[in-house]
């Protein structure tokens, strides 16, 4: 029987060693190498303070910045330990009445504004945690962030251009804007 157990034993401590500590720290010491940024979680540092991540979506409700597409983390809002989506489904009241209160929240905030919401400004993504918003919800946003910071709006669409992302690798996804990336330029353009 020990003749059984003796190599179970020294099999299960190698394979412990390789898979608990030696490839952790080889694939750790690679990403600091490689891609020091992502490997450290994509953080934007703001006078030796880390703002936020490129990769986790902020909850922004002042006028004077665009906002961000909700979430359904909890047990609060863009909770990067708990993503997940919200399970409602279509035809679920609970997913209508937050969509409308959503979309009531936009019209209230920019009552001049008739044009038609934007699907991603009023429901969240799979994770909860998306960054990004679309080109058009971006848009949608433009008379309001510029009447709020009385900007000319024209100077708003071009800085949206400017941080609007292409498709990864030219054909993946769809354009994108990163909702902190381009409030840190418009916090920037005093």
């Amino acid at each position: 029987m020990f003749s059984q157990i003796r190599p179970a034993l020294v099999l299960l401590i190698l394979m412990t060693a390789l898979t608990g500590v030696v490839y952790p720290l080889l694939v750790t010491a690679f990403s600091q190498v490689g891609m020091p940024e992502r490997a450290n979680g994509s953080l934007i540092v703001r006078e030796g303070k880390p703002v936020g991540s490129t990769l986790i979506g902020q909850p922004f409700g002042d006028p004077k910045h665009f906002w961000s597409r909700p979430s359904a983390t909890s047990p609060y809002p863009y909770n990067a330990a708990s993503s997940s989506g919200s399970n409602q489904g279509p035809t679920n009241p609970a997913l209508t009445d937050a969509v409308a209160g959503r979309i009531k929240a936009l019209r209230d905030a920019d009552p001049d504004n008739k044009a038609p919401v934007p699907a991603d400004l009023v429901t969240a993504s799979g994770s909860g945690l998306d960054p990004h918003i679309s080109p058009a919800a971006a848009e949608y946003q433009v008379a309001r962030v510029a009447k709020a910071r009385s900007l000319d709006p024209a100077k708003l669409k071009a800085l949206v251009a400017e941080a609007t992302e292409g498709r990864q690798l030219g054909f993946l996804g769809e354009p994108r804007v990163n909702v902190l990336k381009l409030n840190l330029a418009l916090d920037a353009q005093r």
